[in-house]
């Protein structure tokens, strides 16, 4: 079924390697890994698909040339004597993604990759990224750049020890290098007789010159009241009283992630990719407020809006962006105590703030506050949800109409998704990008398509969906797998042991101030049982028209413990190498539990309101519970998401609603009776977390 699709793209088998043969296993998973280079790892022998060795070398059509650019920022080195400069793959404020014109090292290298650092000595010049982008690397990357299969500042270093002298300069931008990788690369290089030198000028910008694309300028505008949990000025007041009760007391809290500015002001704009931000910092100090950003953005009425017209404790005053190390560095001259996230300010700031002078934390007050939810907060991202879910509806209507036609394929689904989407009432774009696959791609985790790379939808394939919205009230993300013809058992199966770990894991009871990680292998006990598993995270964080991976909120070792008011996400999975993937993502509201006896416990109310595909749901593998709580959802889904589709006139697709939410009856299951498999897999789940 899928070499058909691939008959058209002779093309893209040259440019993948002439050697392979569609016959071979796994063939068409390493053709799509060739062409995207997403997450999985192509098996080539550890061999670099480039020639470099003959004359002329062969080289992917792929490549773009780097010769001129790297001479030219060997001169940039040279006067500042410099013998190894680094070039980090992110931006001065952590983003998750990242503006045109910061992205250097993808313009230094032609490697586009998301993650990744590369570093050019006199003669050398190498990239360090993982497994999700080796091949990638090696179809963009000419041979004047070396591929090293590894991550992390210690491979970097003892490259660097090998290629540069004793007594050799190794330059850095300071606002690309977070403050833990700069105290990695400076323990590393100490006694080595090599010098770690922060360079605020940036080198790639000045070789890149006219070419660089320009900041954005667009304007920064503010949220209306209706849109917003509370006002700067509430924010603001709650900041100083988390100072004023400090054991530290610090004077000021510094922000560098440009989503705590966004927050803190109800301000947005259009920065960066998929998030509603503007490149700024806030210095919030006891008596006064500096938020430096391009003030030519605000308009009058968002000038007034932030009471910049005056000096008291309640005025912002706006100073420009690039003054903010210069006006740190005087504030810090005074009696004063700066507090810091560290997980989001960059070198370039904390040196210059007197270690005596600083109150750090992992995250910023500010974090930790945006983190919990208040009642209308709640209230507005429950309602862009309801909304959200009519788009993915239409769109999943649209679908069973069109797949069985031909003439769907993956990137033009997603457009149509996005399009129902952008229909919606206050929508203001995609919150990342979709992920539509189809078959086998699904079986990549973070695959997207694109208009020249894609495969057609069919009737006989499984096909994964994972999208979102923003809007004015919310951000939303939500991961739906369906199949229109008849799956096998093994699909079936698959897909019923995902559902079993997402309803297991929302409906879990379990005591407050619990974390993530401690919780999160009830998502995977199903497919565990089975000998199953799958490789990524099992959710994460999400804002109101903020961040749709909003931290420190999730699953993972290195967030905060789960508190009533936060949304997470719950997305378990599983991917068929070469076959099909399998994710049901739905986004949670973190509640308090109803428990037998007093307590202080908690559970989640899922938030989202698309059913799930009753073609690929094995009944018989539900318990009693897992149905009781399946209709109880469905009956939740109808009483929320229905009003609207009348009230709107989608008769088509309310009809399919109701089709789609019918209660599920249960089928007795060929095993033992299911109270006793919950016994003894929760008491196993017990024993492994201890």
């Amino acid at each position: 079924m899928a070499r058909a699709h691939w008959g058209c793209c002779p093309w893209l088998v040259l440019l993948c390697g002439t050697s392979w043969s569609p016959n071979d296993p796994g063939f068409f998973s390493r053709l799509l890994a060739c062409a995207w280079g997403h997450t999985k790892p192509v098996d080539l022998g550890g061999q670099d698909v480039r020639n470099c060795s003959t004359n002329p070398p062969y080289l992917p059509v792929t490549v773009v040339n780097t010769t001129m650019s790297l001479t030219a920022l060997r001169q940039q080195m040279q006067t500042q004597n410099l013998s190894a400069y680094i070039i980090p793959g992110t931006d001065a404020h952590m983003n998750e993604y990242i503006g045109q014109h910061d992205e250097r090292r993808a313009w230094i290298t032609g490697f586009t990759g998301s993650a990744g650092t590369a570093v050019v000595t006199m003669k050398k010049a190498a990239v360090w990224t993982d497994s999700r982008y080796w091949t990638q690397a090696e179809r963009q990357m000419d041979c004047n750049w070396e591929l090293h299969k590894e991550v992390g500042t210690t491979p970097i270093v003892t490259w660097l020890l090998t290629e540069i002298p004793a007594g050799g300069r190794v330059g850095f931008d300071p606002f690309l290098l977070s403050i833990d990788t700069w105290e990695s690369y400076d323990l590393a290089l100490q006694g080595s007789n090599r010098q770690l030198v922060s360079i605020t000028t940036n080198l790639v910008d000045l070789v890149w010159g006219s070419e660089r694309p320009p900041v954005p300028n667009q304007p920064i505008y503010a949220l209306q009241e209706a849109f917003t949990g509370s006002t700067w000025q509430e924010k603001v007041s709650g900041v100083r009283s988390q100072m004023q009760k400090h054991q530290k007391v610090p004077t000021a809290v510094l922000l560098s992630a440009l989503e705590e500015t966004a927050w803190l002001f109800n301000l947005r704009a259009s920065d960066i990719p998929y998030n509603p931000f503007f490149y700024s910092y806030t210095l919030l100090t006891d008596s006064s407020i500096r938020l430096f950003a391009n003030k030519s953005r605000f308009s009058s009425e968002t000038l007034s809006y932030l009471n910049s017209s005056c000096t008291g404790p309640m005025c912002v005053q706006i100073e420009d962006y690039s003054q903010v190390r210069d006006s740190i560095q005087a504030y810090s001259l005074g009696d004063v105590r700066i507090w810091i996230g560290t997980s989001y300010t960059m070198y370039g700031i904390y040196e210059m703030i007197p270690k005596e002078k600083l109150v750090t934390d992992t995250y910023s007050p500010v974090m930790m506050t945006k983190a919990v939810k208040n009642s209308k907060e709640q209230a507005l991202l429950k309602a862009s949800h309801v909304r959200d879910a009519v788009a993915v509806i239409r769109y999943l209507v649209w679908l069973e109409k069109n797949v069985p036609k031909g003439t769907v394929d993956e990137f033009s689904g997603a457009e149509i998704v996005d399009k129902f989407r952008g229909e919606e009432q206050f929508s203001s774009g995609p919150s990342f990008e979709t992920i539509s696959a189809s078959g086998l791609n699904a079986a990549l985790a973070h695959y997207s398509p694109t208009k020249e790379l894609n495969r057609k939808l069919s009737s006989d394939e499984m096909y994964l969906l994972d999208s979102g919205g923003q809007y004015w009230d919310g951000t939303t993300d939500i991961t739906r797998t369906v199949h229109w013809g008849t799956p096998s058992a093994f699909q079936k199966e698959a897909y019923t042991r995902v559902l079993i770990g997402n309803i297991d894991l929302s409906r879990l009871i379990f005591p407050a101030a619990t974390s993530g990680r401690m919780v999160e292998a009830f998502a995977r006990r199903a497919l565990w049982d089975a000998g199953l598993n799958y490789g990524h995270g099992t959710g994460h964080g999400i804002g109101n028209f903020l961040c749709v991976h909003e931290w420190p909120v999730g699953f993972q070792s290195n967030n905060i413990a789960m508190a009533k008011g936060m949304f997470t996400s719950i997305e378990p999975g599983y991917y068929k190498d070469g076959e099909f993937g399998i994710r049901l993502e739905d986004v949670a509201l973190v509640v308090e539990a109803k428990t037998k006896y007093p307590g202080s416990y908690l559970t989640f109310e899922v938030v989202s309101f698309v059913p799930y595909d009753r073609n690929l749901i094995d009944v018989s593998l539900l318990s009693p519970e897992h149905l009781q709580y399946l209709n109880r959802y469905y009956q939740t889904i109808r009483e929320k998401v229905g009003p609207e589709l009348q009230r709107r006139q989608l008769l088509e697709e309310f009809e399919w609603l109701q089709q789609h939410t019918e209660p599920l009856a249960a089928r007795a299951p060929d095993t033992a009776s299911w109270a006793s498999v919950l016994v003894v897999s929760t008491l196993a789940i017990l024993g492994w977390s201890v």
